[in-house]
């Protein structure tokens, strides 16, 4: 069973978001870097989640991603508001903190940043920094040649920390992560100017708050413009997105006792209420058409509800077939469903959405819904 499918994931505005508190992540990743199980770590904030809006690749950055959590207030409290079971902020640096600190801190090799940052992070943390890299500010591909990979690998660091902007640093990891043997690779700019001690991390109680981002403007002024450019389309979201699931969601009672999944020759055929409390049934039902390969379709016909946690399942199932060079074919999505999915900010999943008719031969063709009409 691909172990995402395993996940408990919500979908938060287009991007997945894992339901673990900060301890949670730390135990994820301390595990993945003792057994040497490759962890690609995506910190998703409200930059993340408009740029994703806009971007596709940016956005399957994260979908590919082995965790994802909220680094950023807002995140939780939209997550509250929507009844999403978000517990709480796991921001990248406290995350870094935790994963040096302890009994068995783990080794971190620093890749970009400005010049000299890298560096200075690497002095001031001396024995527990297995190296570091200034690649420059030129294309990814400039950044990953052999030599670069080999610098990297070689250290033998347990955490690699890529300091590129978020977008760049996304496709980097994206690009090279089959060849980096560094079990836990993450993107967190932020991370190695708080470790070269350029910028100050604000201080406990308005990271608590959620005022951090007043204090980064202190400390780096020009994050306004971008800062001031997220809200306004955070607020258009807000409107039209994360107001009207909230509605939703409490409108409507699901009676997911009346659930059911049918596994047919060439599709899953869903029925009734589908939440974040029954999907473990549906889950060893994508795991058994997932391990017996080609395209995957399920029939939404019948679906009378879901939730951020179904939609969740739907991304990192359409994630996982996209890596093997299959698709995610979703057949007869039901008003219902349409519904969440669109609140969700997932719509490029019903980009898949089919129709299945018969043919004068009696076997099934699917065709796309512009095709159908």
């Amino acid at each position: 069973m691909p172990t995402s499918f395993a996940r408990e994931v919500h979908c938060v505005l287009g991007l997945p978001f894992d339901a673990v508190d900060l301890a949670g992540a730390e135990a994820r990743i301390r595990d993945a870097a003792k057994s040497g199980a490759r962890c690609f770590l995506s910190t998703p904030n409200v930059n993340f989640l408009v740029s994703s809006q806009r971007d596709d690749a940016f956005r399957r950055s994260v979908l590919n991603s082995d965790l994802s959590v909220p680094d950023g207030m807002p995140i939780v409290w939209l997550a509250r508001l929507m009844g999403i079971p978000i517990r709480g902020r796991v921001a990248g640096a406290t995350l870094f903190e935790a994963l040096r600190g302890g009994d068995e801190p783990l080794s971190v090799y620093f890749f970009g940043g400005p010049e000299g940052e890298a560096e200075a992070a690497f002095r001031r943390l001396g024995v527990r920094c297995a190296g570091y890299a200034f690649p420059g500010f030129g294309p990814v591909e400039s950044m990953s040649s052999d030599q670069a990979i080999a610098h990297i690998n070689a250290s033998k660091a347990d955490l690699l920390v890529v300091s590129l902007g978020a977008r760049k640093g996304q496709e980097w990891i994206e690009r090279n992560r089959a060849r980096l043997e560094v079990p836990v690779v993450s993107h967190l700019g932020a991370v190695l100017a708080f470790a070269a001690g350029r910028v100050r991390r604000a201080p406990r109680w308005v990271q608590q708050a959620g005022l951090e981002w007043l204090w980064r403007i202190k400390e780096q002024p020009a994050l306004w413009r971008r800062y001031f450019a997220d809200g306004l389309v955070l607020a258009r979201l807000f409107a039209t997105r994360v107001l009207p699931y909230a509605w939703y969601v409490r409108r409507n009672r699901p009676d997911e006792g009346h659930a059911s999944v049918i596994a047919l020759d060439d599709r899953l055929r869903l029925s009734g209420a589908w939440t974040s409390a029954n999907l473990a049934r549906l889950r060893r039902a994508l795991q058994r058409a997932a391990l017996a390969g080609g395209d995957l379709r399920m029939d939404l016909g019948a679906v009378t509800y879901v939730d951020s946690a179904f939609v969740g399942l739907l991304m990192l199932v359409e994630a996982h077939q996209r890596r093997s060079g299959r698709h995610l074919v979703l057949v007869n999505v039901s008003e219902p469903a349409r519904t969440v999915i669109g609140y969700c900010c997932a719509e490029y999943l019903l980009s898949t959405a089919a129709v299945v008719k018969t043919t004068k031969s009696g076997t099934d063709h699917v065709f796309s819904e512009e095709e159908a009409a």
